[in-house]
């Protein structure tokens, strides 16, 4: 007669609870030349050990160079800034020659006048308005 609470709760049926005891099993039985293993043991973790410091280590250099740095960093970008605005307020005073990649265009009317008209991205034309067609 099956078990009514089914195949889940017998522990001998359960493949995690067979391969929890299989590996326990491996554990426990003993291993030839312990004191070779238990070297090896040793070996990886003073390995490991000293990878940990030496990436510790490495990373307080570049940290505290990076804190050392950062005032010379500002320092410099700081006088750029001041460098650009200084450059602005000149342009804005007329003092100095501003450059622009503005393109110009000439456009012919029906009358036969041209005129310059700026084109600020794309391609298109200014309509005259409806008083200017009127005249």
């Amino acid at each position: 007669m099956p078990d009514s609470q089914g195949p889940h709760r017998d522990p001998r049926q359960n493949p995690a609870w067979r391969a929890a005891q299989q590996w326990q099993q491996r554990a426990r039985q003993p291993q030839g030349n312990g004191l070779l293993n238990s070297l090896k043991m040793l070996l990886a973790w003073l390995l490991f050990g000293t990878l940990m410091v030496v990436a510790m280590v490495f990373g307080l250099i570049f940290m505290l160079l990076g804190w050392a740095l950062m005032p010379l960093l500002r320092r410099r970008l700081k006088k750029r800034m001041e460098q650009m605005r200084a450059d602005q307020a000149e342009n804005v005073d007329g003092g100095g020659f501003q450059y622009s990649e503005t393109r110009y265009r000439e456009t012919h009317t029906s009358s036969g006048r041209h005129h310059e008209q700026q084109v600020l991205e794309g391609d298109y034309e200014v309509k005259p308005d409806e008083e200017q067609k009127r005249q």
